[in-house]
């Protein structure tokens, strides 16, 4: 891949990324659920759907789920199904204990105390003591949020193409894509998105607040999901 040609990927990556989607919502909602720094597991899981999307594209089966409308169809609803649950179970959950009423702190064993700079070991939405959301969790649902998304795989299957010659060896430019996607998509994920949630962190250390976070963040799932099954 020459290095104009990389140049324009690389702006059309750095473009796409912060265009405001599933994505941006989950990493925003885990920044100030779980802090910036664990926000990345969350990030990283969004990354391993995007290499699943590109490998699909690479071995022609995105031509099938782009030509088959009942396979889209299931991809496609299942996406939404999953953003709308994710939606719902943010506007119901409910803070545990008042964060406004402040309690002698306890003491805090090391193993629990999750990683320096993310704070208690409790995530704001769930004040009182439940342990934060684990890593695998946070990349599980990161995952399934991208990879749920079978216009994703449209996307690339149109995209692609422009950063590809045939006629050279192909594992090195679909190497090169991935490898830019992927680290453009981390670095304004993690950079700007989560970074620009801590803002807001403490406005979620109150039951109040953490409630209002809970739903604005909920009703923005359900609405994407809402995009996602009915805009075609």
């Amino acid at each position: 891949m020459s290095f104009s040609l990389w140049l324009t990927l690389l702006l059309a990556c750095v473009v796409i990324s912060f265009t405001p989607g599933a994505g941006a919502i989950n990493t925003m909602g885990n920044a100030l659920n779980h802090g910036f720094r664990r926000a990345i597991w969350g990030i990283l899981g969004q990354q391993a759907a995007l290499i699943v999307h590109i490998a699909i594209v690479a071995l022609g089966v995105g031509v099938l789920v782009a030509s088959s409308p009942v396979l889209f169809e299931i991809i496609r609803y299942s996406g939404a199904a999953y953003l709308a649950y994710l939606g719902l179970r943010l506007i119901l959950r409910r803070p545990a204990v008042a964060a406004e009423v402040a309690e002698p702190a306890e003491p805090v064993d090391a193993r629990d105390a999750g990683e320096p700079g993310d704070g208690p070991a409790t995530s704001p939405g769930a004040a009182g003591g439940a342990r934060a959301e684990s890593r695998w969790s946070m990349f599980r649902r990161g995952l399934w949020v991208n990879l749920l998304n079978p216009k994703a795989i449209v996307f690339f299957l149109a995209f692609l193409p422009q950063f590809i010659r045939p006629a050279d060896p192909l594992l090195p430019q679909y190497l090169t894509v991935a490898v830019t996607v992927v680290a453009v998509d981390v670095a304004v994920m993690w950079g700007f998105f989560a970074l620009a949630a801590q803002g807001f962190r403490r406005f979620s250390r109150t039951v109040r607040g953490q409630r209002t976070i809970d739903i604005v963040f909920g009703i923005l799932f359900i609405a994407v999901a809402l995009l996602l099954a009915f805009l075609h």
